[in-house]
């Protein structure tokens, strides 16, 4: 099941003429349950050898397993790949996406980093929309909220 924004079920409700008797506040008010993440804004640091690229994760939420109704962190893909391992330790009964591969040339392209950016983009809504994981995991809302992620302290 993909993951689907409110704002783009509101836009599949209009275009299919779903809105008959609807008042604005029911087509345009917040949801009772929502969750909108996105990677976004790609930024390249370092030079030579020292070279990495982090990620904007951006998300708006009010459920409740979240402390934040909206927060901005930035994410290198090492940090995406603990993440993945720390869940798949926490959580063995939710099988967990597959990140982005790895790439080793060119991984500084503008194509590169927009091909990566997109996957992880799909890997963290797969993750953050599941149900078991957004009541049950210690690590979830840490790693998509918390500004200082120390992915130490779950070892």
């Amino acid at each position: 099941m993909a993951f689907k924004s409110f704002s783009s079920e509101v836009s599949e409700s209009l275009a299919n003429g779903h809105n008959k008797g609807q008042s604005f506040d029911e087509l345009y008010g917040e949801p009772e349950n929502f969750l909108e993440i996105e990677v976004v804004n790609p930024r390249t640091h370092g030079y030579g050898n020292k070279m990495f690229t982090d990620y904007e994760i951006v998300c708006k939420t009010n459920l409740p397993a979240f402390r934040l109704r909206e927060s901005s962190v930035r994410r290198r893909y090492s940090d995406f790949e603990t993440f993945k391992s720390l869940l798949e330790m926490e959580s063995s009964r939710v099988v967990i996406p597959s990140l982005p591969g790895k790439v080793f040339t060119n991984r500084f392209s503008d194509e590169v980093i927009e091909t990566r950016r997109a996957g992880l983009e799909k890997f963290i809504q797969a993750v953050a929309g599941h149900p078991l994981l957004q009541t049950g995991s210690k690590v979830l809302a840490s790693f998509i909220q918390d500004e200082v992620w120390d992915r130490r302290s779950y070892y």
